[in-house]
């Protein structure tokens, strides 16, 4: 029966279903499951395709807000509903949530699944403008069928939406992240990879200033006299120009200081990078889902030094494998990465720790497990 069960996995860019879905959409077209990925091109539907998956190119826009090109996303996901009788639809990131949500209330027998990874952008720093409580209107009338159910990957995301009446307790459920392969992300003692002699701090992230690259690059001047020359803080991700808080590239260039400050642009090989680091550092106020930097920075055995933040919290205990600091606070952040650059010892126990977690917490298996486990709930409800 499960054959005839089509399933469509719809997420905002191909890249984030490459780094975020690949393993669930895989293991449910092992399940039996008939899959087809709905995700806008940015130059890797081939790489999904090559998967062995159907994909399906769509009309997303991260962070449009023409009113034209909006209702045009609604009205390919309708006919796409229509036209292709899915059985049960898994949307990823806000607009595939809500736009996704909306076209499946004029067809009954569609489930849907919406997996929250964060809040993001629009729910980040407090904003409360009239296109978050328009947002906010979109998710009323979007959730309120029987058929929604929900994923959410830490505790406050889904208090807030019981809170603001978007869905209620026995329609969620919680998947600490997006997992990690723990034996691809082996445990690495940092120390053993101090190839260069010098502390390595890394920034393992878009250059999105709501993640926090310029408070790193703040605290990092400050420490400057006592780190240049020991130290180096790399920033290792892709610029991300569609993004609001999207850091300039002449701006980026401008933070850099050679030997000490370095952006070294995304990473496909991000196992490398933590495993030859010391350090992983993410001062971030975006509303994150569970970030899946430090879930990896978890699984290799690194001490991680994040924000007071919900997703954050996941995967940091304060002063057990690291730190969790002040949001903007420069000088918080700065301290803490001076109490790890001098106290190997620490950074060495703290990285221990971190793998307890990444193993008790983010194992690929258990969250693709509990994925197929609730689009069988689902189905059968």
């Amino acid at each position: 029966m499960l054959r005839e069960i089509k399933l469509f996995i719809i997420v905002n860019v191909d890249w984030f279903f490459l780094s975020h879905r690949l393993p669930i959409a895989k293991a449910a077209q092992d399940a039996g499951y008939d899959v087809t990925i709905v995700t806008a091109n940015t130059g890797k539907l081939g790489e999904i395709e090559r998967q062995g998956l159907k994909v399906i190119d769509a009309p997303f826009s991260r962070s449009g807000t023409s009113l034209i090109s909006e209702l045009g996303t609604f009205r390919f996901l309708y006919k796409l509903f229509k036209r292709g009788k899915p059985d049960l639809v898994h949307l990823v990131t806000i607009k595939p949530n809500i736009y996704g949500s909306l076209a499946a209330t004029f067809f009954k027998r569609i489930k849907v699944i919406n997996a929250i990874s964060g809040m993001g952008y629009n729910f980040s720093e407090g904003r409360k403008g009239v296109l978050q409580r328009f947002i906010r209107m979109l998710m009323k009338i979007a959730y309120k069928r029987e058929q929604v159910n929900f994923i959410f990957q830490n505790k406050a995301d889904q208090a807030d939406f019981i809170n603001m009446g978007l869905t209620d307790l026995k329609h969620c459920i919680r998947i600490k992240g997006s997992g990690v392969d723990l034996d691809e992300f082996k445990f690495y003692a940092a120390e053993e990879t101090d190839v260069d002699d010098k502390v390595t701090f890394v920034f393992p992230a878009r250059m999105l200033y709501d993640k926090g690259v310029a408070t790193l690059v703040d605290a990092a001047r400050v420490l400057k006299d006592r780190l240049k020359g020991k130290a180096k803080i790399l920033l290792a991700g892709a610029l991300d120009p569609g993004n609001k808080t999207g850091v300039p590239e002449n701006e980026l260039l401008a933070m850099q200081e050679p030997g000490y400050i370095e952006w070294i642009g995304f990473q496909k090989g991000m196992r490398t990078v933590l495993k030859n680091c010391q350090v992983v550092v993410l001062p971030t106020y975006y509303r994150e889902g569970v970030p899946k930097a430090l879930i990896e920075a978890c699984a290799i055995g690194r001490p991680i030094i994040t924000t007071d933040m919900p997703g954050c919290k996941e995967c940091v205990s304060d002063g057990f494998n690291g730190y969790l600091v002040k949001q903007k606070n420069v000088d918080d952040l700065a301290e803490k990465m001076l109490w790890l650059f001098n106290d190997a010892a620490m950074r060495k126990q703290m990285g221990v720790n971190s793998r307890k977690i990444a193993e008790e917490n983010f194992s690929i298996r258990s969250v693709v497990d509990s994925t197929l486990n609730l689009y069988a709930d689902v189905l059968n409800s």
